[in-house]
């Protein structure tokens, strides 16, 4: 089964940035939706007018994003009719990134994005098992049981969308906006663990537990769930920071 992606997760690449003036944010909000496979290989990006406006941002801002995708290698444009800016498949180059970036931040910070992506997941979780019809809950658990968890690609595209999707349930515009941004921000670093086909199992159990605490208006059970997940995810990416520190790579068991 292919990957499908809710249209919680394309909102949340494409929301509006908190900093108008920097064209490394429009870069980096693309990089994440490329990394985590919202944006998908050969996929045309809107135009620039249009993520401008998407963004809140000057179209020159938007232009010289585009450019620091292109020096990555991340995204190519083509000229003519059917032209524009296309994604470029490149895993080795993505991975790169990943460890660049996971290189520039200690310990104790990737310890507290996870506490507090934690907490907000919480929160997420227990509002929308307060608020989600029965219907919203019933369509929300099978868009879950179709999801495709087999691959690290899948799992992080599918579980991304799940916290997006749900943080929709709950119905907070506030919740919303502030899982939209921490999703940009953190959520390549945190899916990292969905490398391990155990880790894929297990994140998958975890969204189920919180679907059924949501179905069945259990708001305790739905923060343990969404706690118990992004625990999980957190132990293996600070496993795979200090395997980086130590000289590893990425490519090696994220588990070991």
């Amino acid at each position: 089964m292919e990957s499908r992606v809710g249209p919680g997760a394309r909102e949340a690449v494409f929301a509006q940035l908190a900093d108008a003036g920097r064209a490394e944010q429009v870069a980096q909000r693309l990089t994440d939706g490329i990394i985590l496979g919202v944006l998908g290989a050969g996929e045309r990006l809107p135009s620039e007018p249009d993520l401008a406006r998407r963004f809140g941002v000057a179209l020159i801002t938007v232009r010289e994003g585009l450019g620091i995708l292109r020096e990555a290698g991340l995204v190519e444009t083509r000229r003519g009719r059917d032209g524009g800016s296309f994604v470029v498949a490149d895993d080795a180059d993505h991975r790169s990134l990943i460890t660049t970036r996971l290189r520039g931040l200690a310990m104790v910070e990737l310890s507290d994005m996870s506490v507090y992506f934690g907490a907000i997941l919480a929160g997420v979780a227990e509002r929308a098992s307060e608020r989600a019809s029965a219907g919203d809950a019933e369509r929300l658990t099978a868009w879950l049981d179709a999801a495709d968890f087999g691959s690290a690609a899948s799992a992080r595209t599918n579980q991304g969308g799940f916290f997006l999707e749900l943080a929709v349930l709950s119905q907070s515009a506030r919740l919303v906006r502030e899982q939209i941004r921490l999703q940009a921000e953190f959520g390549p670093l945190l899916l990292l663990g969905l490398d391990d086909e155990q880790a894929r199992t297990d994140a998958a159990a975890h969204d189920h537990a919180i679907m059924r605490a949501v179905a069945g208006n259990r708001p305790a059970r739905a923060r343990e769930a969404a706690g118990d997940l992004v625990r999980g995810l957190s132990e293996l990416l600070l496993a795979a920071k200090a395997r980086i520190e130590r000289g590893g790579g990425l490519d090696e068991p994220i588990s070991a």
